[in-house]
C-alpha cells in the first residue's frame, strides 16, 4: 500500500480488503489473533524457487508497499537479515522501512520472517509469515503461513479475512514471476476436500460429546479403548499355548 493508505484505521481495512488475492483461507482466530494460509505450485524448481524468494522487488505487490514502488524493497536472507524497503529523499533524507527480520533461512525449502505487515506495524503484535517449498513431480509446492497474536485496536474478525487477502496476493505475486501457478491436481482437490470432511467429522464429535472421556485411573489422560473380538480372540489363543507349554506341577 501506498503510504497515504496508512494514515487512518478506517482506510488501511478498507484498503487492505481490497486486494485481489488467491482463495481466501482463514485458517483459525480468536480474540488473541488469527491464522492464515495459502498454497501453490509451480513448475519451477526449489533452487529457482529460493532465488525469485530472495527477490521481493519481483514479485511483492507495490500495492503494500510505503513507497508504492517495489522497486525499492530488498532482502537480506540470511538469519538476522532484513526485509526492507527504502523511502525515497522527500527533500529530508532518504528513509527506511523494516517489514519483517529473518529467523530462519534454509535455502530451498524454508523461509521464516517476524514482522507485522502494513497498519499491524503500528499495533502491539507479534507475526510470522514461514514460507515452505517443497520439491515435487511437476516443480515446487509453495505454502505461505501466516500467524498474528497480541493486542491491537483493530477487531479480529475485521481485520483477518483482510490480511488474509494481502498474504494470498503476495503468493500469487511469487507464482506469476515463475511462470503462473499450476492447477490443482483432481487427486490433491479429492484429498483436501476428505480431509476438509474429516475435520468437520471429529468438531462434530467433540461437540456432541462435550469432553473427551477420562480415565478412571489417571485423570487428564484418555479412557484406553475397548478391545476388539479379535484382540480377545488372539489373548485367549496365547494363554492356552501359554498353559500347554507350562511344565506339570511337583507331585
Amino acid at each position: 500500500m501506498a503510504f497515504s493508505g496508512y494514515l487512518a484505521g478506517a482506510a488501511m481495512i478498507g484498503a487492505l480488503a481490497l486486494a485481489p488475492a488467491a482463495a481466501a483461507k482463514v485458517v483459525d482466530q480468536g480474540e488473541a489473533g488469527f491464522t492464515v494460509a495459502h498454497t501453490a505450485q509451480v513448475a519451477a524448481t526449489p533452487a529457482d524457487v529460493w532465488k525469485m524468494l530472495r527477490m521481493p522487488e519481483s514479485w511483492w505487490s507495490k500495492d503494500h508497499s510505503w513507497s508504492g514502488d517495489a522497486a525499492n524493497f530488498w532482502l537480506d536472507s540470511q538469519a538476522g537479515g532484513c526485509f526492507c524497503e527504502k523511502l525515497p529523499d522527500a527533500g529530508a533524507g532518504v528513509g527506511s522501512v523494516q517489514h519483517a527480520r529473518v529467523l530462519f533461512s534454509k535455502p530451498g525449502q524454508l523461509l521464516r520472517l517476524s514482522g507485522a505487515f502494513g497498519p499491524l506495524q503500528g499495533e502491539a503484535l507479534n507475526a510470522t509469515l514461514t514460507i515452505q517449498i517443497k520439491k515435487t513431480p511437476t516443480g515446487s509446492a509453495l505454502r505461505f503461513d501466516y500467524v498474528v497474536g497480541g493486542y491491537m485496536r483493530f477487531k479480529v474478525a475485521d481485520i483477518a479475512p483482510a490480511v488474509d487477502k494481502v498474504i494470498g496476493e503476495q503468493l500469487v505475486g511469487l507464482a506469476n514471476a515463475l511462470g503462473g501457478a499450476l492447477p490443482q491436481a483432481r487427486d490433491e482437490k479429492a484429498a483436501e476436500k476428505r480431509t476438509k470432511g474429516r475435520r468437520a467429522t471429529r468438531l462434530q464429535r467433540r461437540k456432541s460429546r462435550g469432553s473427551t472421556p477420562q480415565s478412571p485411573i489417571w485423570p487428564g489422560t484418555r479412557r484406553s479403548p475397548r478391545p476388539t473380538k479379535v484382540a480377545r480372540s488372539r489373548v485367549s489363543r496365547a494363554a492356552s499355548r501359554a498353559r500347554r507349554k507350562a511344565p506339570p506341577p511337583p507331585r
